[in-house]
């Protein structure tokens, strides 16, 4: 990372997500700066998967500002913003892999839908982004129900990328991954974010993940963003829960093992 602070390429301000009565955010602020791996965590029930459904328009949020490229997106047309958010890519928990198709056919469907190419250009770009997404091109002609879990993280990783997208969101990438495949899929996102340049907001529970890979880590609590700052400066802080969840067992486990390895470039 530079040494001067990069732009904010998103900023969320005073947001409130509501369900009824029960609000699980209320004023909550934050940047994501460009290039950079943000690690998002908290407690159950914290709103980590409604504030990125929140930023990507699967949810419109109760009141605040979430801007995006300089934009605002909540007073943004429908048109307007459908085309601001081609410039995202989502990894769903899951994968949300369409089952009735091929994977080729999963990651070639954005650039049919919304960049208009022919079915076999689209095909054989989907080729290339499997390949960025690590997996060989036989998994091409595979159905979702047929792979491992994590081939369909890169399969589904791969779909993100398909549109070339500045901004990637992951929510929950490593869920379900073995310790090796985990830190495979780690070490994926790190080179992509070099290679192209990605903005990575990454919604996670893996003290791995925060410890190798992520720039800086937002804690949500209280219905809001507590902390963000680096790993070492978020570790410190006064709080029960951030306390027991980077200094218990798992989290000094994960920091020991980064100790480990040779420092990042």
């Amino acid at each position: 990372m530079s040494q001067t602070t990069p732009e904010a390429i998103i900023r969320i301000r005073k947001l409130r997500n509501c369900f009824g009565t029960q609000c699980v955010h209320v004023d909550l602020d934050l940047d994501v700066r460009r290039g950079e791996i943000l690690g998002v965590v908290g407690g159950s029930g914290t709103g980590k998967s409604v504030l990125l459904r929140s930023i990507v328009g699967l949810r419109r949020p109760t009141a605040g500002q979430i801007h995006v490229f300089g934009e605002d997106l909540m007073a943004l047309s429908g048109t307007r913003r459908s085309v601001l958010e081609r410039r995202f890519g989502v990894l769903f928990q899951r994968g949300a892999l369409f089952s009735s198709l091929t994977v080729t056919e999963n990651v070639a469907l954005p650039l049919i839908e919304y960049a208009g190419l022919p079915r076999r250009d689209a095909e054989q770009l989907a080729q290339v982004k499997l390949a960025l997404a690590g997996l060989p091109a036989s998994a091409g002609n595979k159905y979702p129900a047929s792979l491992s879990g994590g081939m369909v993280k890169r399969a589904a990783l791969a779909r993100s990328l398909a549109l070339d997208p500045e901004i990637v969101f992951l929510d929950e990438p490593t869920a379900g991954l073995d310790p090796i495949g985990a830190a495979a899929f780690d070490s994926l996102i790190r080179t992509l974010r070099d290679a192209l340049g990605l903005t990575v907001f990454l919604v996670t529970h893996d003290l791995d993940t925060l410890y190798t890979i992520c720039d800086r880590v937002a804690v949500l609590s209280q219905k809001k963003v507590l902390v963000v700052d680096t790993l070492e400066v978020v570790a410190a802080t006064d709080d029960a829960w951030i306390q027991e969840y980077f200094h218990g067992p798992r989290g000094r486990a994960a920091q020991q093992a980064v100790t480990n390895i040779p420092e990042r470039q």
